[in-house]
C-alpha cells in the first residue's frame, strides 16, 4: 500500500457520513422489537458473536487488519450474524444481537481501513452505526461514531472529525460509560492537533484523561473497550503532541505509554516508536531518529497494516534533509526490504 494511496484516503467520501450521522445525532436509538422467523436465538448466540468480536480485535492490534484472523470476521458477520437477525427471538435478546452485530461490523470496518480499504471501511462503520440504532444502543452508537471520526481526520478531513466526536460525546453523555466518552474525546483531541490546535487538543485530552480517572471498580463499564487505557491515551498524546511539534511534551507523555504491552498491541507499540522517531527528527536528532525508527520497523515488520505503514514513511520522508548520509540511505534500503517481506 503506498504511502499517498492511504493518507489520500482513496475512496473516502466524507460526504457519504454526513446524512446517516446527523440521522443518528436526531435520533439515536429506536426501540427494539422482537422478532419472528427463522430459527430461535438464545443468550448463547450472542454470546458467541461477542467471543469473535473479541477474538477479531486481539488479532487485528497484533497482527493488523490484513492479517487471515482479522478479516476472517467479516465471513462470521455474513454467514453467522446476519441470518440471526431474521430468526425468533425476544425483545431483551433481540436488544443485546444488535449491539454485538453493531461491534461485529465495528470491528470489520476497522480492519478495512487499518489495510487502505476506505470505502469499505466506511460501508462497515455506517451498518454498524444502523445496527446500534436498530438496538436501542446509544452507548455503541456514541462508540462507532467515535471511531468514525478517526477514520475521518486520518483521511484528511479533521474539522469535520471535530465535529463528529464532540457528537458522540454529546449525545452519550448521561447514558455511556465514561470509558466510551472518554475515547470521544481522545478522538477529538487528536483531530484537533492535526488542525494544529494545542488549545483545542489539550482541553479534550484532558476531559478524556479525567473520565478515565473516574472509572471504579463495580462501575458499568464495556468489556469491549477494556483495552482503553492511560497507557493508550498516553500513547495517543505522544502522537498529538508531535503533530502540534512539541516534541518535549510528546517525550513526557511516551513515557506513561511504556507500560503497553508489545506481545499484545504490536501495532500501537510500533507506531509510537515511528511517531517518537518523527519527533526525534523535529529536534533534528538524527541518531535517535533512526533508532527509534529501526525499533518501529522491528515491530511492524510482523504486522500486516497499510496504516502502520504510513507512519514509518512519515519518518522517512523527515529523514529527507539526511538522505544523502550513509545510515539514513541503509536504514531506508532496510525499512523497504523488512516491510516488504512482511
Amino acid at each position: 500500500m503506498q504511502r499517498r494511496q492511504f493518507l489520500s484516503g482513496a475512496g473516502f467520501a466524507a460526504s457519504a457520513y454526513t446524512t446517516p450521522v446527523t440521522r443518528w445525532l436526531a435520533v439515536p436509538a429506536t426501540s427494539p422489537a422482537a422478532h419472528r422467523g427463522g430459527r430461535l436465538v438464545g443468550q448463547r448466540d450472542v454470546e458467541e458473536l461477542w467471543a469473535a468480536a473479541d477474538d477479531a480485535r486481539l488479532h487485528d492490534s497484533k497482527f493488523g487488519g490484513g492479517h487471515w484472523k482479522s478479516s476472517s470476521v467479516s465471513q462470521c458477520l455474513t454467514h453467522q450474524a446476519a441470518p440471526l437477525l431474521n430468526g425468533t427471538y425476544s425483545e431483551a435478546i433481540g436488544k443485546e444481537l444488535f449491539s454485538a452485530t453493531a461491534e461485529l461490523s465495528r470491528v470489520v470496518g476497522w480492519s478495512a481501513f487499518d489495510i487502505g480499504q476506505h470505502d469499505a471501511a466506511q460501508r462497515y462503520f455506517l451498518q454498524a452505526l444502523a445496527l446500534a440504532r436498530a438496538g436501542g444502543d446509544i452507548q455503541a452508537g456514541s462508540y462507532i461514531l467515535a471511531t468514525m471520526a478517526l477514520q475521518t481526520f486520518l483521511a484528511g478531513n479533521p474539522d469535520q472529525a471535530v465535529d463528529m466526536a464532540q457528537g458522540a460525546y454529546e449525545r452519550g453523555k448521561g447514558v455511556a460509560a465514561p470509558r466510551v466518552l472518554a475515547f470521544a474525546k481522545l478522538a477529538e483531541a487528536r483531530a484537533y492537533a492535526r488542525l494544529g490546535d494545542a488549545a483545542g487538543a489539550s482541553s479534550a485530552l484532558r476531559q478524556s484523561e479525567e473520565l478515565v480517572e473516574s472509572i471504579h471498580p463495580g462501575s458499568n463499564d464495556p468489556d469491549w473497550l477494556s483495552y482503553f487505557s492511560h497507557e493508550r491515551i498516553s500513547a495517543d498524546a505522544t502522537e498529538i503532541f508531535r503533530d502540534l511539534r512539541n516534541p518535549r511534551a510528546a517525550f513526557s507523555w511516551n513515557q506513561l505509554a511504556d507500560a503497553m504491552p508489545a506481545g499484545r498491541y504490536t501495532r500501537a507499540v510500533g507506531i509510537r516508536f515511528a511517531v517518537l522517531g518523527t519527533t526525534h527528527l523535529q529536534q533534528r536528532d538524527l541518531d535517535q531518529g533512526l533508532a527509534m525508527g529501526h525499533e518501529a520497523v522491528a515491530v511492524l515488520g510482523r504486522v500486516r497494516s497499510a496504516r502502520a505503514r504510513g507512519y514509518v514513511l512519515d519518518l522517512v520522508s523527515a529523514l529527507d534533509q539526511w538522505k544523502r548520509e550513509p545510515r539514513v540511505i541503509d536504514f531506508i534500503r532496510h525499512t523497504r526490504t523488512e516491510l516488504a517481506a512482511s
